[in-house]
């Protein structure tokens, strides 16, 4: 199996650095690009930084952009605080126009997009959140890479040495694996299973946990 180039983003949060880390020792990665606006701590044969201010002053036209398989969009903000339009403009209006961007330069690539469980792709649920990344799921799909995959992880285990775990989330780390283990999945997990969605393939385009799971296999 031939091993893919990515681009990677949200690898200054959570469960952008986790993938990132199971990529960068995962033989099936050749090379990674990670686009942030502030640099991920990380040095390492494979990776690549592009550090922009903002996603959506991205050109559509950046070289930067090109020459990849896939992009694994691990980028993401709590709905906490936030208004409908604020929240909108961070999770759909970047996340789109990223896209936009990335098949511009790479007409067959693969988009995973890490969305969230519960998310509503009816877009006419009450939970504002919901609403809002089920939006973002359907437009993506709508789009015209070579596969879209959206996935809804739950609870998701840092990987070993990550340093962008919150406080808070830390007493949780042991507790949902051991009691609620179908909630439940491991950063390694979900890159691997970014990994073989790009290589492989899947039959359905929403990955649920148990489909993560399966897929990371």
């Amino acid at each position: 199996m031939v091993p893919i180039k990515i681009i990677i983003t949200g690898a200054t949060g959570m469960v952008g650095e986790g993938v990132l880390m199971e990529c960068l020792e995962n033989p099936n990665v050749a090379e990674i690009l990670s686009i942030s606006r502030k640099p991920s701590g990380k040095i390492h044969p494979k990776l690549k930084e592009y550090l922009v201010p903002d996603f959506l002053s991205i050109d559509i036209h950046d070289e930067n952009l090109k020459g990849y398989d896939a992009c694994f969009f691990c980028a993401g903000i709590s709905s906490v605080g936030m208004n409908e339009e604020e929240y909108t403009k961070i999770t759909y209006d970047t996340t789109i126009h990223f896209a936009k961007a990335v098949l511009n330069q790479n007409p067959e690539m693969v988009f995973n997009y890490v969305s969230g469980a519960q998310t509503d792709s009816s877009e006419s649920g009450k939970l504002m959140w919901a609403r809002v990344k089920g939006r973002t799921e359907n437009d993506l799909k709508r789009m015209n890479f070579k596969r879209v995959y959206n996935f809804r992880p739950g609870f998701m285990k840092p990987v070993d040495g990550q340093l962008n775990v919150k406080w808070f989330f830390k007493p949780f780390i042991w507790i949902f694996p051991v009691f609620l283990p179908s909630k439940s999945l491991t950063l390694h997990e979900v890159g691997r299973a970014m990994i073989n969605a790009v290589q492989k393939g899947y039959p359905t385009s929403t990955l649920e946990i148990r489909d993560i799971k399966n897929l990371a296999i």
